[in-house]
């Protein structure tokens, strides 16, 4: 065959129709063969995909081809995680309606997607803005609300008074909304939430079955649950000092063994004693209305400045009554966490420690290390928080930390304090309750309705969906549903009065909590087919980014609990094994300095190495461009690479085959335009050496050597094959791709020899073979250039639909063993022989070695002993 050059332009698009036509990649439930889930988190439509898409979703698709291939029914579908804010901000910055902006979006990544040529099941895409998807999550939450799983209460939330909506904690930046840039408020509002705290223990427990999972991920989440063991302590107000009505205060620690270097209480600012101080202090009432100005998430209060108001209140300590502690309201206690109050023990805590030292309050120690000198220990600027000896600590002294826990847990249970125990154990855990209601029209409508006479009445499952309305506006700031009259109005389903419907919508989370389980029957009328759930889940492979480790993986974890409590499904984990792929980085540079400067892309300049230096310029002026770190891409520094451009230029084959080689997967992979240029020389040299080669191969049988020229091409294909598929199984990417630019190398030689007309039958079969091999396996990550050599060498079906190749075991057997040499016992080297070495071969190689002949220094060994393929031992 005439090697003309690999042209993907050309190649690509025609291999993904014959896929389409071929319906390759759909799946059905009913297939005998064991199944395999591979799922990829999926995407926000935003409009574009990104080098991170690729990577991801070109491992997925390796898995999924490979799985295919080794005879699996494999489910790989695709769908959007369409909700959420970006369409409404576009719905307002572009006078454009959500729905459009999200299905345009739609449109142009898939056929992104489909131009990488991934092997997905089309046929069952959705998108959780569809009202199908969202009416079966209405369904879900129905049952849930009937199983108790959902509820409502008053809560604090993050409130952006110039947006007029609720935002995440993670929406909250440096006290300002995302956004708007308004200074936020903490709210109190009836919220919906499902009660995800009834899992705590089973959430936490399960953890240790998915051996399947990163360490690292297991650990977040482990801490997310945050599974504590402490006390409840009841603290006596000093009468004096006491509001009306008010007696005590409770506080949690998971340290009592601490209580002797007690110094103050903190408070948050909702508590009620807070509330009591407010009413009478304007101080305290101005430091708490601070409080409300910022962020709830434990990260922004780690990091604000621990600020705090003498409330005037005092405490007894409830080990010494006589001793008085003062108790402040502090920016960094929130009521959701505990019971809204602490006790500050500055030498064990560095928060503690820092409030301690601002307000001047005592810091007595009161543990040291096992081996420290309890006259001349001391706290500096660093509190003690490990576990050591008790100090300071009058009846406590001498013991050891979890001695010292009992002893007081002991003496505060014992202790009445009115007609209650003063202290009692217990169990706490940080996780709170998910709360899904949002303030906002693009998400899925919460199904209930409020009626004066009834309360709130579940909206009645065979009146569902509750569709969005198409005629909103966004022309001003809010909720667009709370000024829909004709949509929030309607009939008590109970009574037939006047009610209306809630206008919040769900947490966008909650769309992707399931979305794995309706891939199984994606047109089943309820939200699930059972037995196609029971026979799918788990999924067998999740692959996404490390930032979903916590939440989106907490959140699906729960939902897969409540839909097994609700009928939906039988398991309890959605995800057996999981893996958290690195990012794609990228060289920054900017233009100019100081505040005048600004980024250029990576398009707009040429990189050159001058006397060992790299050196970058602009394309339009020649001007020098500072080369800067290598970081995330982002828009904003300009380091995006388009896929579009790549594939455009080099093909999908290229960016898929370079996004896998460059490191390990759970890594971060360096973009360098000499990197794939690289790999677009791999695939026009694989091409090159097969289609070469086609026309002497197309017509011989493929059959392993098992002897003369060949048998060495034969070995290394077969040897290459079993490594690359443990690589495949371990999700090792790059190193398969090393093994295979290996094999491509070995080849090149016989392949050249085959197309020049040499070699005789036996060796033109074992290249076949051979090249079979080396094709097959590079199929999952290059399938279009793979196709295309499989068609030259005479195949008629798809590779797509083809069996893994078998390795020979025979082929594989390593020739040679290494034999440790004992020399009276003690290993003195070592020895690489064939495997079939006689005695007395081993014998006469042995006494060559030189560790050997400088031990015997000439002189003749006693006894010479060979325990064929496992040792030899020389006695002197």
């Amino acid at each position: 065959m005439a090697s003309e050059r690999y042209n993907p332009r050309e190649v690509e698009p025609r291999w993904q129709q014959r896929w389409a036509e071929a319906k390759a990649f759909e799946t059905d439930n009913s297939d005998p063969r064991e199944k395999y889930y591979v799922l990829e988190m999926f995407p926000y439509p935003s409009g574009r995909i990104h080098m991170g898409h690729v990577r991801n979703y070109a491992m997925g698709d390796v898995v999924a081809r490979y799985k295919r291939a080794r005879g699996f029914n494999v489910l790989h579908p695709m769908g959007w995680d369409a909700f959420g804010m970006p369409a409404e901000n576009a719905a307002r910055d572009n006078k454009v309606h959500p729905k459009e902006w999200t299905y345009q979006n739609i449109a142009s990544m898939k056929a992104q997607l489909k131009a990488m040529g991934l092997s997905l099941d089309w046929s069952r895409e959705f998108a959780t803005c569809d009202v199908d998807y969202y009416h079966r999550q209405q369904h879900l939450f129905l049952d849930m609300m009937e199983k108790g799983l959902v509820y409502r209460k008053q809560s604090k939330v993050n409130w952006d008074p110039v947006d007029q909506t609720v935002l995440a904690n993670e929406q909250v930046i440096d006290g300002r909304g995302w956004r708007s840039g308004a200074l936020v408020e903490q709210r109190d509002l009836v919220q919906w939430f499902f009660k995800i705290t009834d899992f705590s223990q089973d959430l936490l427990d399960s953890l240790d079955t998915l051996d399947q999972w990163p360490e690292k991920v297991r650990l977040m989440q482990k801490n997310w649950i945050g599974r504590s063991e402490g006390m409840t302590i009841r603290w006596e107000i000093v009468a004096e000092t006491a509001p009306t009505g008010q007696s005590e205060v409770t506080v949690y620690t998971t340290r009592p063994d601490t209580l002797f270097g007690a110094s103050f209480l903190a408070i948050a600012a909702d508590h009620p004693l807070a509330k009591e101080a407010a009413a009478k202090n304007p101080e305290v009432d101005a430091f708490c209305e601070e409080c409300r100005h910022h962020g709830t998430s434990l990260a922004a209060l780690e990091t604000a400045e621990k600020k705090g108001i003498d409330t005037g209140i005092r405490v007894r300590h409830p080990l010494d009554p006589d001793w008085e502690l003062p108790v402040y309201v502090a920016n960094f206690v929130l009521m959701d966490y505990g019971t809204g109050a602490i006790f500050g023990c500055p030498s064990g805590d560095q928060r503690d420690l820092d409030f301690a030292r601002k307000y001047d309050l005592p810091v007595v120690p009161v543990v040291m290390p096992a081996d420290a000198d309890a006259q001349s220990f001391v706290i500096g600027d660093t509190a003690y928080d490990g576990d050591g000896l008790m100090i300071n600590s009058r009846f406590l002294d001498g013991k050891s930390t979890e001695e010292a826990f009992a002893t007081v847990a002991d003496r505060l249970s014992s202790t009445l304090l009115g007609n209650m125990p003063q202290g009692e154990r217990k169990v706490n855990f940080r996780l709170r309750d998910w709360g899904i209601s949002r303030q906002r029209y693009w998400g899925c409508p919460i199904p209930v309705i409020h009626c004066e006479i009834c309360g709130v009445v579940p909206v009645p499952k065979k009146d569902l969906p509750v569709k969005l309305p198409d005629d909103v506006t966004f022309d001003q700031p809010g909720n667009p549903l709370d000024r829909h009259a004709s949509w929030r109005h309607v009939s008590c389903p109970q009574c037939g009065g006047q009610a209306r419907r809630e206008t919040d919508t769900m947490d966008t989370f909650v769309d992707s909590s399931w979305y794995f389980t309706r891939f199984t029957a994606p047109w089943a009328e309820d939200p699930t087919d059972p037995k196609a759930a029971n026979h799918w889940l788990p999924v067998d492979q999740y692959i996404g980014g490390i930032e979903h480790a916590i939440l989106h993986l907490l959140y699906s974890r729960f939902f897969t609990r409540a839909m097994k409590e609700t009928g939906h499904v039988d398991v309890k984990e959605p995800f057996k094994g999981l893996f958290t792929q690195g990012m794609v980085v990228h060289e920054t540079y900017r233009r100019g300095s100081g505040a005048s400067s600004e980024w250029v892309s990576p398009t707009d300049i040429r990189i050159e190495e001058i006397d060992g230096k790299r050196r970058a310029t602009l394309l339009s002026s020649g001007e020098e461009i500072a080369i800067g770190s290598i970081e995330k891409m982002s828009k904003s520094k300009k380091n995006v690479v388009d896929p579009d451009d790549i594939i455009a230029s080099y093909g999908a084959d290229t960016a898929r085959f370079f996004v896998l080689s460059d490191s390990p997967p759970d890594r971060d992979v360096i973009w360098s335009e000499a990197g794939v240029e690289g790999a677009h020389r791999f695939t026009q040299r694989l091409w090159r050496l097969i289609s070469e080669a086609a026309d002497q191969l197309a017509a011989v049988q493929a059959t392993p050597a098992k002897e003369g020229e060949a048998l060495g091409i034969s070995q290394i294909a077969h040897k290459t094959l079993k490594a690359v598929q443990d690589d495949y199984d371990r999700l090792a990417f790059n190193k398969a791709v090393a093994r295979i630019y290996e094999l491509v190398n070995a080849l090149a030689g016989p392949l050249t020899r085959v197309a020049a007309g040499e070699g005789d039958a036996a060796f033109l079969a074992a290249v076949r073979n051979a090249a079979e091999i080396a094709v097959q396996i590079v199929a999952p990550m290059t399938p279009h250039l793979s196709e295309e050599c499989w068609k030259a060498l005479g195949n008629d079906s798809l590779l797509a639909e083809a069996s893994w190749p078998t390795f020979d075991p025979g082929l594989v057997v390593e020739n040679n063993v290494m034999l440790p040499v004992q020399i009276n016992g003690k290993k003195r080297a070592e020895l690489t022989i064939a495997r079939d070495a006689s005695q007395s071969d081993v014998e006469a190689a042995v006494l060559e070695m030189d560790a050997v002949r400088s031990a015997l220094n000439g002189r003749a060994p006693k006894k010479i002993i060979v325990v064929p393929q496992r040792i030899v031992n020389i006695v002197v």
